[in-house]
Parts: structure tokens; sequence; C-alpha cells
């Protein structure tokens, strides 16, 4: 064959022949689709991180951080990766985990995208590596950037914020007294519905207490209601308490602070429009108003009556509970006042079917609760 036809035959097995391997290619596209689904992983997971920052913390400062993140990604987010997109062969679309089907807190809503921000942001920078040295560094800096911003936010009391949101949802308070069946009328009023429950005894010694506090704390956990010591912070911060309420006689809410820290609920009694506007000034997370009618719970206290009832809904900016002599046959005149949560002692504590109590009241104080956001909204 001459000159003439090997140039031929050798352009010819040039033209034909593959420019890259298959291998090769099907490979490049498997980490095009990494980046891909990475980026939008990454992304999603900032994004749900930021809305907090904005809506639930209101820091600018943290809110432009995690935009800023958002952002550098999308700048990595190039038109060739999104086409590399293949969901309907995607084996992962279709794997999930009953853990991924509920959340229980805030703090599991952001540790859990936290989470998937950081192993997103790993993945990338491996294997963006293999594309760009600039992807894997940048990937690299944005990884300890969202781990300093994880650290940032865990300074901030998610643990106070879950507790005031089970309070502002809670209608019915339970303040305990010293009968005979304490445990078993509580749990009875757990089995109601029933998520907030007071722990009040003015004549048993610490040990005793100390002993009740225990079991009574075990119960709202069993029942995941929340638990609060009467007068004591000591008490309170002893078993573990989710708070302490305070007299207008007992330590400043300050001290208590000082004492139980700043993941722990705080509220204070009060029986008059000056006793209101200062518990909120101090700080209080919420307060009770009353004595509503005469209590033997309060003896020698006269009654504040439904008009500092009226009071409260018209001017407490924390949640309020009206308290005092409370019972199914008055509670419709308390509710007629604006009370939109009250706090019983002897209505449940001394009933005959503590869990048949609880439920009328419950369900009283969610239809009151109801009627009010939807005029306030209206």
């Amino acid at each position: 064959m001459g000159e003439t036809g090997n140039r031929a035959e050798s352009e010819l097995s040039k033209s034909t022949a593959p420019s890259k391997p298959v291998e090769l290619e099907l490979a490049e596209l498997a980490v095009r689709r990494i980046l891909d689904a990475n980026l939008d992983r990454a992304r999603e997971g900032v994004r749900i991180i930021e809305e907090w920052c904005r809506f639930g913390l209101n820091s600018t400062e943290l809110t432009e951080e995690c935009k800023q993140l958002r952002q550098e990604l999308a700048h990595w987010h190039t038109d060739d990766l999104r086409k590399a997109r293949d969901t309907a062969n995607d084996p992962g679309v279709a794997l999930s985990h009953p853990q991924e089907e509920q959340r229980s807190s805030i703090s599991q809503v952001l540790r859990v995208n936290f989470c998937r921000t950081q192993e997103a942001l790993r993945v990338l920078e491996e294997y963006g590596k293999l594309r760009s040295a600039k992807l894997g560094a940048a990937c690299k800096q944005m990884r300890y950037r969202v781990y300093e911003l994880e650290s940032r936010l865990t300074a901030y009391p998610f643990q106070k914020l879950e507790r005031l949101r089970k309070l502002e949802r809670s209608p019915l308070y339970l303040v305990t007294s010293p009968v005979d069946l304490l445990f078993e009328t509580v749990e009875a009023a757990l089995k109601g519905g029933l998520t907030l429950v007071q722990y009040r005894d003015k004549t048993a010694d610490d040990q005793v207490r100390l002993m009740r506090a225990e079991k009574l704390k075990q119960l709202c956990q069993q029942y995941d209601a929340l638990f609060i010591i009467n007068d004591r912070p000591d008490l309170a911060l002893a078993v573990g308490a989710d708070g302490v309420h305070l007299g207008q006689e007992d330590l400043p809410i300050a001290v208590a602070r000082m004492i139980l820290g700043n993941q722990a609920i705080i509220g204070r009694s009060t029986h008059c429009a000056d006793d209101l506007q200062r518990a909120i000034a101090e700080g209080a997370d919420y307060i009770g108003v009353g004595p509503v009618y005469a209590t033997p719970t309060k003896a020698g206290r006269p009654a504040a009556g439904l008009d500092y009832v009226r009071y409260a809904a018209e001017h407490s900016s924390v949640p309020w509970f009206a308290i005092g002599g409370i019972d199914t046959q008055n509670l419709f005149e308390v509710i007629a006042a604006g009370a939109e949560r009250v706090s019983v002692v002897r209505a449940i504590m001394e009933a005959e079917q503590p869990t048949l109590n609880t439920q009328f009241f419950m369900s009283q104080m969610q239809a009151q609760i109801l009627k009010g956001r939807m005029k306030r909204e209206g």
C-alpha cells in the first residue's frame, strides 16, 4: 500500500476511534450528578438554618452569613451540573428513614440540617477536586464557616424557647396541693391532656419535698408536660425542673435567673395592675393573675376580681393565667372576662374524677384560645 493509502487509513482510524473511553465519560457524568445533588442538599440545609436566624432569632448578622453561603454555593452550581441530573433513575430518591418523618424541637431541626450541610460540603470538597481545585478549596472553607455558625447558634437558649412554646400552648395550669393521692391525682390529670404542673407544698420538710418533686418531674416527663416548682429556685435546680413560680414576697426574678440559668421559665404571681407591669419589666416569662375569687389557698387575701382579669387581657405582653377559686361553675365568667388560660388547684386536686375535670377545662379553654385567635385575625 502506498504512502497515500497509509495516510488515508490513519485518518480513518482517527475519525472512528472514540475521543474518550466510555468508562471515563460515565465517571464524569456520575461526578457531575454527585456535585449537583450535594450542592442542592447544602443549599437546602443552609436555607432552613437561615429561616430560623431570620424569623426565630431576628438576627441580621446570622441571616446575612447564611445568605452569603447560599450565594457562594449557587455560584458553583453551573448549568452542566444541573443537566446531569437524573431524578427518575436516582435510587436515593425512594430511600427514607422513620427519624426523618418527625422533628421534636427547633434545636433538632437545626442540628439535623447542620449535619446535612456539613456532610454535603465534605462530599463537594472531595469530588469537587476532580473538577476544580478551586471548587474543593471553596467547599472546605465553607464547611469551616458552617462549623462556626453552628457554634454561634448553640449559644442561643433553644431549650427555653421550647419551654415557652409549650407554655403558650398550655391552656390549663395545675397547681398541686398536699392531698393523700398526690401522684395518682396528678397522673390522672396528665392522662386528661394536662401539659403544665406546678408542685406547691408549704408544709412538708425539704426531704419530703425533694422526693415528691423528683417523682412528679418523672411523671411530667412521661407525659411530655412542663414541671414548675413553687417558690424554691434551689429545689427547682436540684430536680431539673423546667422553672420556678415566685410569689410577690419571694426572691427577685433576677436572682432566681442567676440560680437557674437562662433556660428556665420563671413566673410571678400578680394581684393588681402595678404587680403585672413590674413583673413584666423584671423579666417574668409568665404571670399569674388573681386571685379571681376568694380561695382558701390564699387565705386572707382579698379577691382581685374579674376586673383585673380584663386588665390583664388588655395589657399583658406575656402569657398569663387567671387563678384563684376557679372551678367548673364559674369558669365561663372568667372566660367571658378575656382569660385564655387558667390555673386551678382544688377543681382537680380534690375532684372525684380528675381526668374528666381536666378534659372539661382543657376543651373549654382551647375553644376560647381559638375564638380569641379568630377575633384577633379577623
